[in-house]
């Protein structure tokens, strides 16, 4: 991989962005703010504390991992899709000296990086309603960025093995939502049968969780190497196997 091409790429993103962002920002920022106020403040009144935090706190650093996710997977499938299927826009940029893996490292790190910032904004809002700030909250972004690398690339895979939308509801109703309701944002997973909650910890998204709410409230080094190193792997494997499916959707 050269790093001329990669930001090559970068800059063209960059500047498509310019023209949508609002809307990308909206959409990305507000729904998990929903998630925060809703579960926060409707069982917030009946449920005073999980896990020995605050439930609005509890649930505030959580909903970290779900805007990551929301900002992440979502871009990698659909708009991955539309620019290699529809507007075969992959096929223009591969004329150019840029190789597949150049290709999806470059999405995939301008995905993150926006990741990294809408992963922020429920942390502010909870903030707002009584988080106290921390300096270990600093890190948060690149907790955030590290898991939204991961999403992104397994975003990319998943648009490259399907052949329309429509199949995409397979994926969200199968995978992404019960990863979305396991990992640990608005209930602790112990609170699961024991079989779910083994399995509980091998998704990716309760590992994000974790970092986030150790960075908030204080850092458990050997937990959170675990969680990291859990969160690198899951990135690495979704970056080769999307790369494998993109070259194989473009170049064979």
């Amino acid at each position: 991989m050269t790093r001329a091409s990669m930001t090559g790429v970068l800059v063209r993103e960059i500047v498509n962005f310019s023209a949508y962002w609002r809307s990308t920002t909206f959409s990305s920022t507000v729904e998990p703010t929903i998630y925060l106020l809703a579960f926060g403040f409707g069982f917030g009144s009946l449920v005073s504390q999980v896990a020995g935090l605050e439930y609005i706190e509890f649930v505030g650093t959580g909903v970290v991992a779900t805007a990551v996710l929301f900002s992440s997977v979502f871009p990698g499938m659909f708009s991955t899709f539309v620019k290699y299927k529809l507007q075969r826009t992959y096929d223009a940029v591969l004329a150019a000296p840029v190789d597949v893996e150049e290709l999806v490292t470059a999405e995939a790190l301008w995905i993150a990086a926006r990741a990294g910032t809408y992963g922020c904004v429920p942390l502010l809002v909870a903030m707002a309603f009584g988080l106290d700030p921390s300096p270990g909250m600093l890190i948060v972004p690149v907790i955030a960025f590290t898991a939204g690398f991961g999403w992104a690339c397994f975003g990319v895979l998943i648009a490259a093995r399907m052949k329309s939308f429509d199949n995409f509801n397979y994926v969200i109703s199968a995978v992404l939502t019960p990863l979305f309701l396991v990992a640990g944002t608005f209930f602790p997973i112990t609170a699961l049968p024991e079989l779910a909650s083994v399995l509980a910890q091998v998704n990716p998204l309760y590992h994000c969780v974790e970092l986030v709410r150790h960075a908030a409230f204080g850092f458990q080094p050997g937990a959170d190497a675990i969680h990291l190193a859990a969160l690198l792997v899951f990135g690495a494997l979704a970056w080769w196997a999307a790369v494998r499916s993109m070259r194989r959707r473009l170049i064979d």
